[in-house]
């Protein structure tokens, strides 16, 4: 491989990553790519011949990059530390993208739109990149032999310190040592203050019983939609896809919906109408900020698993045409800030311990929208163990017994 070649090619993967992220796979061409890079089409598929060849460059570039995170982490004393010190480099990383200084990373919230084979390459190198990070956390407090519970918390790690690629930049660059120390606090530290105890409350009973929506028709083809996005994003279901999981016609789709775009927009209306109502029932709940929080993340997490579910994943927003992407987003963000009104009341009552508000409200987004993909590394999930094994080591401290 020349010099020349090699730099090329790099800057096409910079690009490339840049541009899928910012419009999701499915959003940005080859062509896109190429005006970038100032190549004609037809030069980029001499490096890489189909965009699916480049989505999956950018993505192991992505985990070689992560990789090497790992491996330096992995040479500190104890879990602990190994946890600060991947953190704190993969934030040092995220603020050299942000200045130039490194080149762009590609997140992985389309890797469930790869098709076969090129899924398989990706899914066989994150599942390594996986197995790196457990034993990040392999110890006493967390046995091997508990392999369930280890693995939880490996991908409880892993997508929450990936999950910075989305809100980072809102952070000045020189501030990325702060953001990345108060990160690790939360991660290891969890969120209770000292005389706080882990436990359901009068308003988990209160939140489990509220209202889920009709058991119609309409509603089915909401949770086949949404679940159908989970695991193959926007464009993966299809109305052939959506059909075919509910055993209808494609007649039948078209008569309950007026179109595929409409049943897509009705899907995030009820994964916010879902996570609203469970919030603004705490918020006119007495009690202690912790217990509110917790009793939301709890309820919001057992909806996953629940024969209401599951909640559309947020990332999927990236993926949404470009006329009713920014209004979801916009949705989300606003949804997002009600956990740090959650946050303020707890250190206010003395429930919560003090921290940093904004980035364990990233935290706690980020575990209840990471736990939508929770099977995949614990088979036999459940709403029950799921708050166990999923929601308790975030509010308690990932290392916490």
């Amino acid at each position: 491989m020349t010099q020349r070649y090699a730099k090329k090619r790099d800057a096409i993967l910079h690009a490339a990553a840049q541009l899928f992220n910012q419009h999701g796979m499915k959003g940005a061409t080859l062509s896109d790519v190429a005006g970038r890079v100032d190549l004609s089409t037809n030069s980029i598929t001499y490096y890489y011949k189909k965009k699916e060849d480049l989505v999956v460059a950018c993505l192991l570039r992505s985990i070689e990059v992560i990789n090497d995170i790992i491996s330096s982490a992995a040479e500190a004393p104890s879990p602990a530390e190994r946890i600060r010190v991947f953190i704190r480099l993969f934030v040092a990383r995220l603020a050299r993208i942000q200045t130039g200084d490194a080149p762009e990373m590609m997140a992985f919230r389309d890797v469930q739109t790869l098709a076969s084979p090129h899924s398989e390459v990706v899914y066989a190198a994150y599942t390594d990149m996986f197995r790196r990070v457990r034993r990040l956390l392999a110890s006493d407090a967390v046995p091997r032999a508990d392999r369930v519970a280890l693995n939880a918390r490996s991908h409880l790690l892993l997508t929450l310190t990936i999950g910075a690629m989305s809100w980072s930049s809102r952070y000045d660059p020189e501030d990325h040592e702060l953001v990345a120390e108060r990160m690790s606090d939360v991660l290891i530290g969890g969120l209770a203050a000292p005389a706080s105890r882990w436990g359901s409350t009068a308003l988990d009973e209160e939140l489990a019983h509220a209202p889920e929506g009709a058991d119609t028709t309409q509603d089915a083809f909401l949770r086949a939609a949404t679940a159908l996005i989970n695991e193959a994003g926007y464009r993966g279901a299809s109305v052939d896809r959506i059909s075919a999981r509910l055993n209808v016609t494609k007649g039948s789709f078209y008569h309950h919906n007026p179109s595929k775009e409409e049943l897509i927009s009705a899907c995030f209306e009820r994964t916010f109408a879902v996570t609203r109502r469970m919030q603004m029932i705490a918020l006119k709940a007495s009690g202690p900020g912790w217990d509110k929080l917790c009793a939301v993340a709890r309820a919001l997490v057992r909806f996953q698993f629940s024969e209401h579910g599951p909640l559309l994943r947020m990332s999927a927003w990236s993926e949404l045409p470009d006329e009713i992407r920014e209004d979801n987003l916009r949705t989300i963000n606003q949804l997002g800030q009600r956990f740090v009104s959650f946050l303020v009341d707890g250190m206010k009552d003395g429930s919560i311990r003090p921290l940093d508000q904004m980035i364990a409200a990233y935290q706690v987004g980020g575990m209840i929208n990471a736990s939508v993909v929770l099977d995949r590394w614990v088979p036999d999930i459940t709403a029950e163990n799921a708050v166990e094994l999923f929601v308790r080591p975030l509010f308690l401290g990932i290392l916490a017994e």
